[in-house]
């Protein structure tokens, strides 16, 4: 292998090594780490790698590739459910974003053919990015983000009538190199499109009818790479097919992965592929980074950021009116108008193509594809924004409900009634003990009256609360919390006003153990401690061990693993007597239980 291809995924790896788990530290994000490290190894930073033209074609298979996955995740009623957002929303974004971009190149003296050429490749977003930021902030499932999907696929589709428009607007000779793998490009338009629909039909045929029997019989070899060898076959052989006919190789994608998405094997190809669709769409980012020219900051040192900052703008405003439009509550249309602001992947294929047809100068292509660039670089920090201040301050608008007032004063108070919180409750009142539950979900108090539990709306770490529940005469305060920093809140707050109180705590791992056993909280149980040996101890039954001395193994690991804990809070903060420490009680534990067996056995 040529020593240089090596180097240059040696730079890629160590440059996303490196670069990205820092932009996700700070909160950044991995779509803006990767673009940080494309810029620092490409051409215009520290110019490890100079070509990133090569790069950006073979990584556009990674968005090829989420597609596919995409469409694996989605079954046809829910397209059919988002049909009026996808046609709709996604259709009339396309239009008037357009029609807006190519308004404003007309109006600077720009031709009316590279005015629309740019505003159609302008008009479309970047599905990569987006569907990444929306899975990493878990936004996929909210209005924000069915609403962008649809946006998105509606946008993937107008890629074929936007490539077949191009040609029409030429000013010369159409370049033949630019059609040289569409074979129907020298046709009339409808026999194209006939083709097309031909294709798409047998990819959906091919893919109901013929896909299970061949999956089947790659299962029955028992070979998990060739099962993995066969979806990565699929994937490309997709993505040549339409590439021959002039489709959108993602659109033909998408449409691959929906018709598979009720295969018996569907998480199986998922499975398989998910790792090759992370590495090439960090891939592709990274080459999208090392594609920024910088040298036309220098040149355009004012026209550049404004055209940026006016791309934003144009696509923001229309998709906020349209969002009005479609009834979308004003925080929905802002997170709708953040993240989709942006110029798409596909505008640099458009602006190639472009350049070929001699619609657009090589300068205009370099500039527009800079301008891109930066617009997709700014999108992770709208979205940090939106997450920061503008989704907190539609929060607080909402009407607030009063905490109740509390008229019953009861031995036992229990702090958080979910999950660990209720089998403490219900065990506890089913003894005749009164308590007084405090759950801050006011959904959770609801569904507990709809059960017959009575609980009170307050938030136990606000000191007014746990006064109005009796903690200055109550016996005992249980801290059943969930979150660890509100839980030692509370502790702090209960050991500081209330110190004849006795607290008894959730611990969620061994470390909040050990900082509720600094504050001298009397009793702790880490919540799946009990759970995890319990479900241990059947599957020592389950493989022929008797329940008996299951059970009695069960509490010898259970004595040993809590007299372990305790002691190791003399040294807990220091790692390194911690580990030597863990070491040493987990060989005795193993020789305290060899020895029982032996003892048995002799």
């Amino acid at each position: 292998m040529d020593a240089s291809v090596l180097f240059n995924v040696f730079i890629f790896l160590v440059a996303a090594c490196v670069v990205v788990p820092l932009a996700s530290r700070f909160k950044l994000g991995s779509v803006l780490g990767y673009l940080a490290a494309g810029i620092l190894i490409g051409p215009f930073g520290f110019g490890f790698i100079g070509d990133a033209t090569k790069i950006m074609h073979f990584a556009e298979f990674g968005v090829v590739m989420m597609l596919f996955v995409i469409g694996l995740e989605l079954e046809p009623a829910m397209l059919w459910r988002l049909r009026r957002f996808i046609v709709g929303l996604g259709g009339l974004q396309v239009c008037c974003t357009s029609i807006l971009i190519a308004a404003i190149g007309i109006s600077l003296n720009y031709s009316w053919q590279a005015s629309l050429t740019v505003g159609m490749a302008l008009s479309l977003s970047s599905t990569a990015l987006v569907l990444q930021i929306l899975k990493e902030k878990s936004l996929m499932q909210t209005p924000v983000g069915e609403n962008a999907f649809s946006v998105l696929l509606f946008q993937d589709i107008a890629v074929i009538p936007i490539l077949v428009l191009m040609p029409l607007l030429a000013l010369h000779d159409v370049d033949s190199a630019a059609h040289a793998t569409n074979i129907f490009s020298d046709t009339a338009g409808w026999i194209q499109a006939l083709a097309v629909a031909v294709v798409i039909a047998s990819v959906i045929a091919a893919g109901r009818y013929i896909s299970p029997h061949l999956f089947r019989t790659i299962a029955k070899t028992d070979l998990r790479e060739v099962f993995t060898a066969t979806s990565l076959a699929l994937v490309v052989g997709i993505t040549l097919l339409m590439q021959l006919v002039g489709v959108s190789p993602a659109l033909g994608a998408f449409v691959a992965g929906v018709v598979l998405a009720n295969s018996a094997y569907r998480r199986t190809i998922e499975t398989d592929l998910e790792p090759f669709k992370g590495l090439l769409l960090g891939l592709f980012f990274i080459s999208v980074g090392m594609g920024m020219d910088f040298s036309l900051l220098s040149k355009y040192p004012v026209v550049l950021p404004l055209a940026v900052l006016g791309l934003i703008a144009v696509k923001a405003l229309v998709l906020f009116a349209l969002a009005r439009f479609f009834m979308l509550n004003t925080e929905h249309r802002l997170g709708l108008a953040f993240i989709l602001s942006q110029g798409g992947e596909f505008a640099f294929v458009l602006f190639q193509f472009a350049g070929g047809l001699k619609i657009l100068d090589p300068e205009q292509a370099k500039f527009l594809t800079l301008l891109v660039a930066l617009s997709i670089a700014t999108t992770p920090v709208l979205m940090l924004l939106y997450s920061r201040y503008v989704i907190p301050r539609f929060m607080t608008v909402l009407p607030e409900r009063d905490f109740d007032n509390i008229h019953e004063q009861n031995s036992v108070i229990i702090a958080g009634f979910g999950r660990f919180g209720q089998i403490v409750g219900r065990f506890i009142s089913g003894q005749g003990v009164k308590i007084t539950v405090l759950e801050k979900s006011p959904d959770q108090i609801e569904l507990l009256s709809k059960f017959g539990y009575k609980g009170y709306f307050g938030d136990a770490t606000r000191l007014d609360v746990l006064r109005n529940a009796g903690a200055a005469t109550a016996k005992l305060l249980i801290v059943a919390v969930g979150n660890i920093e509100s839980c030692l809140h509370i502790v702090r707050l209960a050991r500081e006003e209330f110190p004849n109180l006795t607290i008894y705590a959730r611990a969620r791992n061994r470390r909040h153990a050990y900082e509720l056993h600094k504050l001298g909280v009397a009793y702790f149980k880490r919540e799946t401690l009990d759970s995890s040996l319990r479900l241990a101890q059947e599957a020592m039954v389950f493989l022929g061990k008797t329940e008996s001395d299951m059970q009695y193994r069960a509490a010898q690991f259970l004595r040993h693993d809590e007299a372990t804990l305790k002691k190791s809070f003399d040294f807990f903060d220091n790692e390194r007597e911690l580990v030597s420490f863990g070491r040493l009680r987990r060989e005795e534990l193993e020789r305290i239980l060899q020895e029982d067996i032996e003892g048995k056995q002799s």
